[in-house]
């Protein structure tokens, strides 16, 4: 499995985007290009440049339940957009 990291900072915590109701949603990709490709439209958004982290599925969503975070496994059937300000 998959999460985003700002480069250079991936030891500093994951990528979460801002849920529907204000909350933080950490993104974890089964595929590697769908990860790959989230990266790439959150850098065409001005976000600053991402890297794809390869980790254990369990641990990032202990992670997650820890530090009061949502989580979201993206599959291949799913499809997820950078949240756009209004």
């Amino acid at each position: 499995m998959y999460i985003l990291a700002v480069a250079g900072k991936e030891d500093e915590g994951a990528y979460a985007a801002d849920g529907d109701n204000g909350e933080k949603v950490v993104y974890i990709f089964v595929d590697k290009d769908d990860a790959v490709r989230y990266a790439g439209l959150l850098e065409a958004d001005d976000f600053p440049e991402m890297s794809v982290v390869d980790v254990a599925g369990e641990e990032v969503i202990q992670a997650c339940m820890i530090h009061g975070l949502e989580y979201f496994i993206v599959t291949q059937d799913d499809i997820v957009v950078p949240p756009r300000e209004d």
